[in-house]
């Protein structure tokens, strides 16, 4: 019988670490004893905590070789249940005897030959540690409170119907850290970035196969990979419609091939913006591909529905991309404009490969959000619209952090002291010594300094990229720069200008049709250029 302070004790070595899984692809060159003990080996000298085996006769062949502790399993494909992993009293047992320190099973909600409890208590009277391996949380739950000590993350994604999903279910991992028990993340961990991403989330430790003992797969992502790009494609027709103008473009890679733009007609209407997008790229029916749409607004399941209807009055749950298929026969996807435009500056820009948030300051104020690779969106979407922050304003109830930073802030305050201009003549007129453009583009820079320590603070980017006409504005960066000195330097962002100026969204959008695991994940999370695979679990 395993007592608890030596169970605790054990988890406790593996938190903040690496566990290498040793499975070798059934059938390959590797699948044998003396391959999985080189592979423990490597593992353990490179710093491994642990080792995840399958198999007793290899977790007796590595706990010979190896002193690292043995997370131990047994596959079976049986065919009254499609629970593989640990299914059966006997496999316990067996691990067990061959030096296996952990145990893991199938703790899924599945038809099984043996009950949850009575592997953990089997487990427990053989003097191991049990782990868990569950699809949701309510299956961690589960096993938790029936005496699971470790929950693996090891089968979300397999056990529904279809291709598991690309990227590794970080949100179970947040999840099940709030049960109180040790999480190992494990499944799809297949790029460091990844793993440090589950740690950030609270895992207690990580688990990664193929990406380190599968040279098969790991061969194949790169063969799909550069056969992907070698493969010639069609463009991908780019449309950006934004508050005062809508921008269509032939986009291939990181290249505007060709571009167009025509003025948006807010009174119009959603009908008449895409017909005008559709009659100025009718000559290039045929040359592309595919169609992505980046907009202002809230895009939630193709529906597209105004933020901030003054900047663009859109109806609520309009059907955007059924809509870009009807009038441009191809397939079609959109997202956020000012999201667009993060990934396009992360791809391709000036925060290239780094997390970033990025800010689009023209007519309104929008934003986007990269951090480990992923573009993030939220449950409703509307991650990284920053300038729908509330700002406290004295006698009003509250204002828009765009109602008070933004093109239109900058037009309305010119307007309220009898000036006649727009923000690019507030710009000019600053620019030639006038004290009250001054005064207005410094009152819109302090509000837009006030929010961004808390932002950094929340999502500590390498970088905030500053785009947008009034962002890149002369002048105003310097500013912006200035008046973020009163905070601490752990809170004070590192800006950078945008690159790509009005190109970004378009670039963006394009690059992410690439990408459909991106539009079926509702936090937009995108598949990394490894191919998903078959899990090492």
């Amino acid at each position: 019988m395993t007592s608890q302070p030596a169970a605790t004790a054990l988890t406790e070595s593996l938190r903040g670490g690496l566990v290498v899984s040793c499975q070798p692809v059934p059938g390959g060159p590797f699948d044998d004893p003396e391959s999985v003990v080189r592979f423990a080996l490597t593992a353990q000298n490179a710093g491994a905590r642990a080792l995840r085996i399958e198999g007793a006769v290899n977790v007796a062949a590595v706990a010979a070789a190896c002193s690292i502790p043995i997370i131990g399993l047994v596959k079976r494909d049986l065919t009254e249940t499609p629970v593989r992993i640990t299914p059966w009293i006997e496999d316990v047992i067996a691990l067990a005897e061959a030096g296996a320190a952990i145990v893991a099973f199938d703790a899924t909600d599945r038809p099984r030959p043996v009950a949850v409890r009575t592997l953990i208590e089997t487990i427990h009277a053989r003097g191991c540690v049990a782990m868990a391996d569950i699809a949701t949380i309510t299956e961690a739950r589960n096993a938790s409170a029936l005496g699971a000590d470790l929950i693996g993350t090891t089968m979300s994604g397999y056990t529904d119907m279809g291709p598991p999903p690309r990227m590794p279910d970080i949100g179970l991992v947040w999840e099940a850290c709030g049960l109180g028990k040790p999480v190992l993340a494990e499944g799809r961990y297949n790029e460091p970035r990844l793993a440090a991403a589950a740690i950030r989330a609270g895992a207690a430790a990580v688990v990664v196969g193929s990406a380190i003992t599968r040279p098969e797969h790991i061969t194949q992502w790169f063969v799909d990979a550069i056969t992907g790009e070698a493969a010639p494609t069609k463009p991908v027709l780019a449309i950006d419609i934004g508050g005062s103008k809508t921008a269509v473009a032939l986009v291939l890679g990181n290249r505007i091939l060709k571009r167009r733009q025509v003025p948006t007609q807010p009174a119009d209407g959603a009908e008449a913006w895409l017909q005008a997008a559709a009659d100025v790229a009718r000559d290039w029916q045929g040359q592309y591909g595919g169609v992505a749409a980046a907009v202002t607004g809230l895009i939630r399941d193709g529906l597209w529905t105004a933020v901030n209807p003054a900047t663009l009055p859109i109806p609520a749950d309009f059907p955007l991309v059924s809509r870009l298929n009807d009038y441009f026969g191809s397939p079609a996807v959109a997202l956020n404009d000012a999201q667009a435009a993060a990934w396009g500056e992360y791809r391709f820009g000036a925060g290239r490969g780094r997390d970033l948030l990025f800010l689009t300051i023209s007519s309104g104020i929008g934003g986007g959000a990269v951090v480990g690779g992923r573009l993030l969106s939220g449950s409703g979407g509307l991650a990284g619209h920053v300038g729908q922050i509330p700002v406290q304003v004295p006698g009003k109830r509250y204002q828009r952090l765009e109602d008070l930073a933004s093109g239109f802030a900058i037009a309305a305050a010119a307007r309220a002291i009898g000036r006649d201009a727009d923000a690019k003549q507030v710009f000019a007129a600053m620019a030639l010594g006038e004290s009250w453009a001054e005064a207005i583009v410094v009152e819109a820079v302090d509000h837009l300094a006030l929010a961004l320590p808390g932002l950094q603070a929340l999502l500590d980017p390498q970088v905030m990229v500053i785009g947008g006409g009034v962002g890149l504005a002369p002048g105003f960066l310097p500013r912006l720069e200035a008046a973020l000195f009163r905070f601490p330097s752990a809170l004070k962002p590192s800006l950078a200008p945008a690159l790509l100026g009005a190109d970004a969204g378009l670039l963006g959008a394009a690059d992410l049709l690439k990408r459909p695991m991106f539009f079926g994940n509702p936090e937009m999370g995108l598949a990394p250029d490894a191919g998903a695979t078959i899990p090492t679990t």
